[in-house]
């Protein structure tokens, strides 16, 4: 009983003492099945230098039902449990929370006792969200110390638009849907993903579109008319109330992914915006807090690359150039480099962030791409383009994938994108280059997404105490 009576191991209370876990052997990766033959899976890989099995799948948890369309899933607890306001001080990071976007399904899977060896041992249907939140397809998961938080990209409706989406609470242990998160959600009308800083008691949120903008392929006339998102929100996170918005302009199409210095004293962030309408750039903004007041800055910015129309897909053609779009983004744990992924152009960024006014490019990795198809060092081929981006906790490692979402894929890459998962290593002064050994090549049919690191990577957990 005593042994049951500590925090979990992997639970670290600062972002400096968890850069000094130790290395991940095992990683998680969200396979989407887009001809729907078969359901989507969770892939077990191997991420263990010199084991035999080293950069390939080792076991697969098939889901239940077809067409889930697996996005982003995470851990049911995080290094967050250690804050001082939290109520579950002895729960594990054992379970993987897994929504179907597209179905509003939920998987509970279980890493324990055997991570190689993962099962599922719950599923949420659809219904029981629905009827419990009045949200729809289910996106960003996070777990907080007080539960585990869900982001939406629809609401009730056949179409998820009879409503507004937002975010939602399961218990941590029973899995039991709690409700909505909000108590006042303001203006905001859209939603994609979210994050913290709970020391400084506020959450930062983002917006990419509905349901009908996304779920069959990217809608060329909305995008040209700025109709998707262009919206950071702010909210008081005890309160649950909505603080303020900021919008970067209209033309700062799809504003996604939002990555807060994890050093709990440092009250700033960054979100990519995936295109601007203007002149099919993307950017990188940074957001702060001043006075009590919140304030957003183009601090980046990435060029489309000239291309043939003859090698674009239609979608592309009238513009006669690769836009690079900003698909995610993702921080080191030590708040130095932001990593960066371009899945149009087929490239892997990573910008020197030490100040954060002021992001230095410090390396690139140039793999897949609309255009290039540019080969892995190995000499595969690479369909897709940088996606999906995790950071071991040491920064040492960076994992990615190549699928964005099943029809924009389709869009963009019609000659497909065959499942598969790269590591780069990095440089301690700055600099990346991609690893020849870890490529991994999932099974025909497959798409991969997101990935997770066992014990916890640099997108999962959130600091209450400061570093020494």
């Amino acid at each position: 009983m005593a042994a049951r009576l500590r925090p979990d191991p992997t639970f670290y209370p600062s972002a400096r003492l968890a850069m000094e876990a130790p290395d991940e052997q095992l990683a998680y990766v969200a396979l989407l099945r887009p001809d729907k033959k078969k359901p989507d899976a969770i892939a077990v890989v191997d991420t263990k230098p010199g084991s035999k099995t080293y950069g390939k799948a080792v076991h697969k948890v098939e889901l239940r039902a077809r067409g889930d369309e697996l996005h982003h899933f995470g851990w049911n607890a995080c290094s967050s449990m250690l804050c001082p306001m939290n109520g579950h001080p002895f729960t594990e990071r054992r379970y993987l929370i897994v929504p179907g976007t597209r179905s509003s399904r939920i998987y509970i899977i279980d890493t324990k006792p055997n991570p190689k060896k993962a099962k599922i041992v719950k599923v949420i249907e659809p219904e029981e969200l629905i009827r419990k939140t009045g949200y729809s397809r289910p996106h960003t998961v996070h777990c907080g110390p007080e539960g585990i938080y869900i982001s939406t990209l629809g609401a009730k409706g056949k179409d998820g638009t009879d409503g507004v989406p937002g975010i939602f609470l399961l218990d941590c242990e029973s899995f039991e849907i709690l409700g909505r998160w909000e108590m006042e959600r303001g203006d905001q009308k859209l939603s994609y993903d979210f994050w913290w800083n709970i020391p400084h008691d506020y959450m930062v949120s983002s917006e990419w579109g509905l349901p009908p903008q996304f779920e069959n392929g990217l809608v060329g006339e909305d995008l040209l008319a700025n109709r998707y998102g262009h919206r950071l929100h702010f909210w008081d996170l005890r309160a649950r109330r909505h603080m303020q918005s900021i919008d970067l302009g209209a033309n700062h199409q799809m504003v996604l992914e939002v990555r807060p210095a994890h050093e709990p004293t440092k009250d700033y962030g960054f979100v990519g915006v995936v295109v601007d309408t203007t002149n099919l750039e993307a950017s990188i903004w940074t957001w702060w807090r001043e006075n009590g007041k919140f304030h957003a800055k183009k601090t980046a910015v990435v060029s489309p690359e000239p291309a043939d129309p003859a090698k674009l897909p239609d979608l592309l053609k009238p513009f006669k150039a690769v836009p690079p779009l900003i698909s995610d983004i993702d921080l080191s744990l030590d708040d130095r480099f932001l990593y960066v992924s371009c899945w149009g152009t087929g490239e892997m960024r990573q910008y020197d962030v030490s100040d954060p006014m002021k992001p230095k490019l410090s390396g690139s990795i140039k793999i897949g791409g609309i255009v290039n198809h540019t080969p892995h060092p190995n000499g595969k081929a690479f369909g897709g383009g940088p996606q999906m981006v995790e950071i071991s906790r040491d920064g040492e490692r960076v994992y990615f994938t190549n699928s964005l979402y099943s029809t924009w894929d389709d869009q963009f890459y019609p000659d497909g994108v065959p499942g598969a998962m790269v590591m780069a290593k990095a440089k301690p002064g700055g600099g990346i280059e991609l690893d020849k050994k870890f490529c991994v090549s999932f099974d025909a049919g497959y798409r991969a997404h997101q990935v997770r690191l066992e014990g916890g990577d640099c997108s999962t957990d959130s600091f209450c105490y400061p570093s020494a």
